[in-house]
């Protein structure tokens, strides 16, 4: 899947719909344990370095 957005057009996105910081990690948790594969491909599109998607993930456990 080719990169369309980044990290930072997706923040803006979920903070135009009204979430906070509280609301974002909510739903990394949940992304990261009802689809880790997906979430692990999700972070990869956006163009986030294996280091950085390490550390998104074990957070969000």
């Amino acid at each position: 899947m080719e990169k369309k957005v980044t990290v930072e057009e997706w923040v803006a996105r979920f903070r135009a719909i009204g979430l906070d910081d509280a609301a974002m990690e909510k739903w990394h948790r949940l992304f990261e344990k009802e689809n880790p594969e997906g979430h692990q491909s999700f972070l990869a599109w956006l163009g986030l370095p294996e280091e950085r998607i390490a550390e998104v993930r074990t957070k969000f456990k």
